[in-house]
């Protein structure tokens, strides 16, 4: 009986020990879990683990002129900026007017992972006319990098660069290459910013299941815009754009903010000549490049009118190729098969039969 007991003390003494080790590495482990936790919150929270972008311009003055539109004219480097830890950066270029602490600024997305990247004179144009600066006058502009890993982190910005430049005033075109066009480079529409101001606009016709498209600086594939949701725009990412709804819209794409609106703009012919008669147009397209509308359609002998989104709110009349706002029914004198061309900033018309 003894033996027993001593053997029961035997055991219940290890058992204790056994109990002692495991809480012993339970706490360290459980310090090791919060050191490591707290050294990761100070590096994240360190300003001295952070080291901002180093930006740098090959040159502080630049010539820009419609002669070197498509040279390079301005180059940069940079040093990619340290948070402390293995993060995928985004680099955002900032441009602002000197003085102004960027309240007004151009952003330029630098691809992932790019070091060095040049400028046409057609592009830095553009990105310093969006800042409303005069043409064919020089002015100052602030350049930096903006850099983030994500949205809980702030961002970190290098040192300024400083630019000089002088704008030259110029017309400047987006690309809506989509399936309304089949896809095809060549047949896209364009849109138009006459300021080179980053804001462009433009009349497409989306006929019924022909929707989306994608934005395009120029006739190729090379860069492009997609759209990240409805009405939020992306350089060279996201997906395919798509229009709201089937007929003749008016887009308006701002480069600065990244944004796409659309609304209502048709003009069609209705009237005793049209094939519909007075009870609804016959819709015409627009041709943004010479930004006139254009019909081909047959007529009978009879009389015609334009009316603009299919109703009598906004509609002309006129004689001799003379548009009115309200005038009178043009005449058709015979029976054929027409081109029709409208220019409503000249206020003028033709009718040609063929």
């Amino acid at each position: 009986m003894q033996s027993i007991g001593l053997t029961d003390a035997k055991i219940k003494n290890k058992g204790m020990k056994i109990r002692h080790y495991i809480g012993m590495i339970l706490t360290l482990f459980v310090v090791f879990q919060s050191c490591k936790k707290d050294e990761t919150q100070a590096r994240l929270a360190s300003d001295d683990a952070i080291k901002p972008a180093t930006l740098t311009l090959d040159k502080t003055a630049v010539t820009l002129s419609k002669d070197n539109a498509s040279d390079t004219v301005l180059h940069l480097t940079l040093v990619q900026p340290d948070f402390g830890f293995q993060a995928a950066v985004t680099n955002v270029l900032q441009i602002g007017l000197k003085g102004d602490n960027f309240k007004t600024v151009k952003e330029v997305v630098i691809p992932n992972g790019r070091t060095s990247l040049g400028f046409t004179g057609n592009e830095l144009n553009g990105y310093l006319l969006s800042l409303g600066v005069p043409t064919g006058t020089v002015s100052d502009f602030d350049v930096r990098l903006k850099s983030s890993i994500n949205t809980k982190i702030a961002a970190v910005f290098s040192a300024l660069a400083s630019l000089k430049a002088s704008p030259y005033a110029s017309t400047s075109y987006l690309y809506a290459i989509g399936a309304y066009e089949d896809w095809v480079e060549a047949n896209a529409e364009s849109l138009i910013s006459p300021t080179s101001d980053g804001i462009y606009t433009g009349i497409i016709n989306f006929p019924e299941g022909k929707l989306t498209f994608k934005l395009t600086p120029e006739r190729n594939w090379s860069n492009s815009y997609g759209e990240t949701e409805p009405g939020k725009l992306v350089y060279n990412g996201g997906q395919d754009i798509k229009a709201p709804r089937t007929g003749n819209l008016e887009l308006q794409v701002n480069t600065n903010t990244n944004t796409i609106s659309y609304k209502d703009h048709s003009w069609g012919i209705i009237g005793s000549a049209t094939p519909k008669g007075w009870d609804a147009d016959t819709d015409m397209k627009y041709d943004n490049a010479n930004q006139v509308w254009k019909l081909t359609v047959s007529l009978t002998a009879g009389e015609i009118k334009f009316r603009k989104n299919h109703d009598w709110g906004t509609n002309f009349g006129g004689a001799n190729g003379t548009l009115e706002a309200g005038g009178a029914n043009i005449t058709v004198a015979s029976a054929g098969t027409y081109d029709i061309v409208v220019d409503f900033n000249a206020n003028t018309y033709t009718l040609t039969k063929k």
